[in-house]
């Protein structure tokens, strides 16, 4: 038990730093290609759903659906889970799946064994019942 809360320590850790740099690519590059095709900063895309819609922050008026913050929030999402994936989860699927295997054929080779072993034995077995002779009986 005490292992898996070590385990969860270290993920939420490094889950925070990790953050950071999602949050430096979606400000640095993802923002800047956007911004070629508008502005620079997806917070600042919204719609209006009543108007008038004038002012920033606090003077605003009108009802604004910021759909632009919400798309920032899905890019960081989307590139956090991507990269999680792609560079934790799927090397250790695939090392735990070599594990399994090394495990089967390592328990496969000691049936083989095992079964050989005793194959052996009554081998053994029936050329020591042959070599005592018709006379002798079997206890």
């Amino acid at each position: 038990m005490r292992g898996n809360v070590v385990d969860l320590a270290v993920a939420v850790v490094i889950g925070a730093a990790f953050t950071n740099i999602v949050n430096a690519v979606v400000k640095g590059v993802i923002n800047p290609l956007v911004g070629a095709f508008g502005t620079k900063d997806l917070d600042s895309y919204s719609s209006c759903l009543k108007g008038p819609c004038e002012g920033t922050g606090d003077a605003a008026t009108g009802v604004r659906i910021l759909w632009g913050s919400v798309l920032g929030a899905t890019l960081q999402f989307l590139i956090t889970a991507a990269v999680v994936y792609f560079l934790m989860v799927l090397p250790m699927a695939k090392y735990l799946a070599r594990l399994e295997a090394r495990r089967k054929a390592k328990e496969g080779a000691e049936e083989v064994v095992e079964v050989s072993e005793l194959e052996v034995l009554k081998e053994i077995r029936d050329a020591l019942v042959s070599q005592r002779g018709p006379g002798h009986g079997e206890r």
